[in-house]
């Protein structure tokens, strides 16, 4: 595909910039139920952040995946289209041959002009 990527240039990275050790030197008191939350919803946003690139990454290879299934099947469409035209035409030839013997049979046996053939 022309507008294919590589899969590590399209990940979804969701950066956070406070790392624990950083939030926890910036926070006065550990024992502050403020700063347990704000702590609490720092490592809840990164746990969200990892599950998303996750999700992402399985997506992406789902996709990929799905990818090649599809290459493969026009691949098989084209082939079984070819087929298909080639029985067409032999078909169409098939059926020229059957009309001309039909003819040449009509001509030479029940032709009542070609006095071969006497019905009763």
């Amino acid at each position: 595909m022309s507008g294919e990527r590589n899969s590590e240039s399209s990940k979804k990275v969701i950066p956070f910039a406070l790392n624990k050790q950083v939030y926890r030197q910036e926070a006065r008191d550990d024992g502050d139920p403020l700063d347990r939350s704000g702590q609490a919803i720092m490592e809840l946003l990164q746990q969200a952040a990892e599950t998303a690139n996750s999700n992402c990454d399985r997506a992406m290879e789902l996709a990929h995946k799905l990818s090649v299934q599809l290459r493969a099947a026009e691949e098989r469409i084209r082939e079984l289209e070819s087929d298909t035209n080639h029985f067409h035409d032999r078909a169409q030839r098939a059926e020229k041959w059957l009309a001309r013997i039909y003819k040449d049979i009509e001509d030479k046996f029940f032709n009542p002009e070609s006095g071969r053939f006497e019905q009763r």
